[in-house]
């Protein structure tokens, strides 16, 4: 029993069942934790390192602790990406969990046709069956889309971020122009520093590269944008090495990117864009956070609309200042604001002078900023505005101040499966009951977002006192709001199935995604189940009882 040749634990087929052994308890431990709750769907696909699409599925849902929780299911291979393929697909996984469609209270998928789609879309076969899936379209994806028009949509700032893409690709298309770029910012930092302009520290001043922008990844173009103002004077003196060690087309790009990168236009734009990049950023990254919530989601956006309005009513001449101040130092030329262009072929036609003031202002500032308020009117009240009404009336910020019992009670009859008759002729005197409470508890002072109240009421026990609140609470919360958890499957997916192990099973890789990925899950289970289950398969029973 004890020969080498029985010790088959490194063996493959061992080794895969006990992986699929561990991501089994892994997933029951996460039903047990939903139990009969509602829930929500997020799903994407993508292909792997093996040209094999992958549909990664990811349930949201209000534990028992009014904590809003996202948790990985499963990665499925699909044949195609068409609507009925990918409806199949989930039919399939919700019935070998148990997952009825019934309690399904929400969907999360991009803009795709084949997932959006009104009449044949992912979103409307799951809605034919329960019209309360109500689908919201990631609203990270959503504010993607609105900076990539402000850069399609406007002429000027197009033609700015071609410009940057041909500086970062020019600068870093070689290792010997990489290598001088990196020196160059290295010597001109250490002078930095001796002579205490700039500090050190962790983090800081350590940037020595530009950073290559990515088309799907917009928070890189505010990185790029920085690392360009930074690095500007070793940019001047590394673009024009191509000059002299290029060819013909690469002498000819690099003189005439210096000589962009050297007008007042070319600052103007690269700190506007940097500025409404930090603006936009910011919510980006707030919005992929697990636990966000669409009543807190719409009231990030509504800010960021009242900072770009705040930007454009009185943020160019501050900016003009700011763009000043970089020609100065860097030795730019300077434009007098108050001169007439008339050098411009647009103006001849219309036989109209206007000065560079009413250009850049106008014609530049005002008009990106604006693009970007249309577009985030536009895309992002498509999700159903009465519901987002009626729910922003649970924001318990300043003191439950947008509470409305009679929208509220409008709220229960959107709902009417989950509130019965007898519950919605209650609930308007639980929610009069209710704010009279909140308000005059102490325990509710201070709470801003709806995931904290929710929690301070299961806390309080409160859940048990207003049921009916809670349960419009719990709905809420379970809108889907961004499908970064699903992003970030796929980015474990390209660690576990690389080009060296590009040969690796969908089941395997799947069991070994769900034990990766939720990976504090898989801490909770015990060892026993686990070796229990992997005991008990077909296939172990079968060399036991050849040994024996």
């Amino acid at each position: 029993m004890n020969a080498l040749g029985n010790n088959q634990m490194i063996a493959p087929k061992i080794q895969k069942q006990l992986v699929n052994a561990c991501a089994v308890e892994t997933t029951n431990a996460i039903l047990v934790d939903l139990r009969d709750r509602w829930f929500t769907l997020l799903l994407d696909e993508a292909r792997d390192c093996s040209v094999k699409e992958q549909m990664a599925v990811v349930i949201r849902y209000v534990n028992k602790h009014g904590e809003v929780i996202e948790r990985f299911m499963a990665v499925v291979h699909v044949a195609t990406t068409t609507a009925a393929c990918l409806k199949e697909a989930i039919d399939s996984l919700f019935a070998k969990y148990g997952l009825p469609v019934a309690r399904l209270r929400g969907q999360g998928y991009d803009g795709a046709s084949n997932m959006s789609g009104e009449f044949n879309g992912l979103k409307s076969l799951i809605m034919n069956e329960n019209p309360y899936a109500l689908y919201v379209h990631c609203f990270a994806h959503q504010l993607q889309l609105v900076v990539i028009a402000v850069a399609q949509a406007n002429q000027y700032v197009c033609n700015f971020m071609w410009i940057v893409g041909s500086i970062v690709n020019a600068s870093a298309s070689s290792c010997k122009r990489a290598d001088k770029l990196r020196q160059l910012e290295h010597d001109r930092k250490v002078k930095l520093l001796e002579r205490g302009d700039i500090s050190s520290g962790r983090g800081l001043n350590q940037e020595t590269s530009l950073a290559r922008p990515g088309d799907t990844q917009w928070g890189s173009h505010h990185s790029t944008l920085c690392r360009i103002e930074q690095m500007w004077p070793s940019v001047i003196e590394v673009l024009p090495n191509l000059i002299d060690d290029g060819d013909r087309s690469s002498k000819g790009l690099s003189r005439t990117l210096v000589e962009r990168m050297e007008r007042y236009e070319f600052v103007f734009i690269l700190l506007l864009i940097k500025r409404i990049f930090v603006i936009t950023n910011h919510l980006s990254t707030v919005l992929q956070e697990k636990d966000q919530n669409i009543v807190n989601a719409m009231h990030l956006i509504n800010n960021v609309k009242y900072k770009l309005q705040k930007l454009r009513d009185s943020g160019c001449d501050i900016l003009l200042e700011d763009v000043k101040k970089f020609c100065n130092t860097h030795s730019i030329e300077i434009i007098n604001m108050t001169d007439n262009i008339n050098s411009r072929s647009r103006l001849k036609r219309d036989r109209k002078n206007v000065n560079f003031y009413h250009y850049y202002h106008v014609e530049i500032f005002c008009e990106a900023i604006d693009i970007i308020l249309q577009e985030m009117d536009s895309r992002f009240y498509e999700t159903t505005i009465d519901l987002l009404i009626y729910m922003s009336c649970l924001d318990p910020r300043n003191s439950f101040s947008r509470f409305d019992v009679q929208k509220l009670v409008r709220l229960t009859h959107f709902y009417e499966d989950d509130f019965s008759w007898s519950e919605r002729m209650l609930v308007e005197q639980e929610l009069e009951t209710y704010i009279d409470d909140v308000i005059s508890d102490e325990w509710f002072e201070g709470i801003s977002d709806l995931g904290d109240l929710a929690k301070k009421m299961i806390e309080t026990m409160k859940n048990r006192v207003f049921p009916l609140v809670y349960r419009m609470i719990e709905l809420a919360l379970l809108l889907p709001v961004a499908t970064a958890t699903v992003e970030r499957v796929f980015s474990a997916m390209n660690i576990v199935k690389t080009d060296l192990r590009n040969m690796i099973g969908d089941e395997w890789m799947n069991d070994s995604l769900v034990v990766y990925i939720e990976k504090d899950v898989f801490n909770t289970v015990d060892n026993e189940p686990i070796l229990q289950r992997f005991q008990n398969m077909e296939s172990r029973r079968m060399q036991l009882s050849r040994i024996r």
